[in-house]
This record gives structure tokens, C-alpha cells and sequence, in this order.
């Protein structure tokens, strides 16, 4: 499995903002679909956001729509989560990953093909 770094995680009020970055090391990003994932304590791991391998579309929860937007800068090796309008509900540790499709705002990924960042922990909170 290929090494993500994740950074940009913090607190901050209701309706603030935050970007997450996830950084690859030792292979190449846009070889791969990309995604995060968010998970709160005892529950599992939700899929927040997607990009398809070789592809420009982009896929979002229902929870994160119009707030969240996931991009990727391959010459950076680089992908991001800018998070806007924030919510105490957005609250969690959030995830990035290398996987091999999406299946919406789920990012799947076959034996041997996915990644986990380390993961960071966003708390929205007044």
C-alpha cells in the first residue's frame, strides 16, 4: 500500500471553513480514484467524497452537497477537501484514500490497491 500524508484538520465554529490536504509519497496519485471518508467515535467509516481513476467527475453525500469540494493537483501529488459552511454534525476524523472506483461519494478499492492517510480530526464547535 502507497503512504498518504494528511494535514488541515482543527477546530472551528459553525459556519466556519477548513481545507484538507492529503499528500501521496512513493507512487503516483492520478493513477488512482481518490477519495475521503469521515468517521465519528463508534461508527463506521462514511464516504464523503470521490474522483474517479482518469476522470474529471466528482461525486459528494447528500450531507456535504454545495458545501464540499474534493480536487486533486497531480503535478503536486496533492488532493483536497475544502470544507465550507460548516456544521456540528461534520464533526469527525477525516480520511483520505487511494482506491479503484467510485460507487458515489464512496470510494471502493480492490485488494492491494488502496491507501489510508493517517487521518485528521475536524471538530466544529461553538
Amino acid at each position: 500500500q502507497a503512504p498518504l500524508v494528511e494535514s488541515g484538520g482543527g477546530l472551528v465554529q459553525p459556519g466556519g471553513s477548513l481545507r484538507l490536504s492529503c499528500t501521496a509519497s512513493g507512487f503516483t496519485l492520478d493513477y488512482y480514484a481518490v477519495g475521503w471518508f469521515s468517521q465519528a467515535p463508534g461508527k463506521e467509516r462514511e464516504g464523503v467524497s470521490c474522483i474517479p481513476r482518469h476522470d474529471t467527475s466528482t461525486f459528494y453525500a447528500d450531507s456535504v452537497k454545495g458545501r464540499f469540494t474534493i480536487s486533486r493537483d497531480n503535478a503536486k501529488n496533492t488532493m483536497y477537501l475544502q470544507m465550507n459552511s460548516l456544521k456540528p454534525e461534520d464533526t469527525a476524523v477525516y480520511y483520505c484514500a487511494t482506491g479503484t472506483f467510485c460507487i458515489g461519494s464512496m470510494l471502493v478499492a480492490g485488494v492491494n490497491e488502496g491507501s489510508w492517510g493517517q487521518g485528521t480530526q475536524v471538530t466544529v464547535s461553538s
